[in-house]
């Protein structure tokens, strides 16, 4: 059965070059490119949209098919990892639930744990020193999984304030394996002080 765009969608400029506002975000100071850039062209929607990464459920689920060891930490309910692969921020982790959630699926207990699981993420990542604040986004359009990410910005850097943080993710170096590892074991001990239980 043929799937009508929504009312916005419809008054979308599909197919139209859309000029940039005077005070959009490439205008902001925490924005990271300069130069020349220009605003994609929307292309048509795609509807019904595919279905996401374990959208079947939790036998075809990459974090549920994980085993606690590809995890930093864990309890019996949350599940807390980071990328292999280091990246450019000071900490980058990832909290979920042990069962196969999206947010709006939770079980009271899990939805009512969420902000003290979000709170505990954030203090173990302060702990490291020279963090700021911890930005809490939650996008799941790769997945459906529920996974909020906790992304660490460095102390005295304002020009990577706000929603643009992880766009300076994409393009400062990278840290050191080394310290990146120290760094995800600590924040995974630092977790496990409350319990559960760390893996690295």
């Amino acid at each position: 059965m043929a799937v009508e765009p929504s009312e916005y969608v419809r008054r979308l400029p599909i197919g139209e070059r859309i000029p940039f506002p005077s005070d959009g975000i490439p205008f902001w100071e925490v924005f990271p490119y300069e130069g020349d850039l220009r605003i994609k062209v929307l292309d048509e929607p795609t509807l019904p949209e595919p279905a996401r990464h374990g959208e079947a459920g939790a036998s075809e689920c990459a974090a549920c098919g994980s085993p606690d060891s590809d995890f930093l930490w864990t309890d019996d309910h949350w599940r807390l990892s980071a990328d292999p692969e280091p990246g450019a921020l000071p900490a980058t982790v990832l909290l979920q639930p042990r069962g196969h959630y999206d947010l709006h699926e939770l079980p009271p207990e899990r939805a009512a744990e969420l902000g003290v699981m979000l709170q505990r993420v954030e203090r173990a990542i302060k702990s490291l020193g020279g963090v700021a604040r911890v930005h809490v986004n939650k996008w799941g359009d790769g997945g459906a999984h529920l996974h909020m990410f906790l992304i660490a910005r460095p102390e005295g850097m304002m020009q990577m304030r706000g929603s643009c943080l992880p766009l300076w993710d994409d393009v400062l170096p990278k840290v050191p394996r080394g310290v990146w590892e120290a760094t995800n074991r600590k924040i995974a001990e630092a977790m496990a002080k409350d319990g559960g239980s760390a893996h690295v």
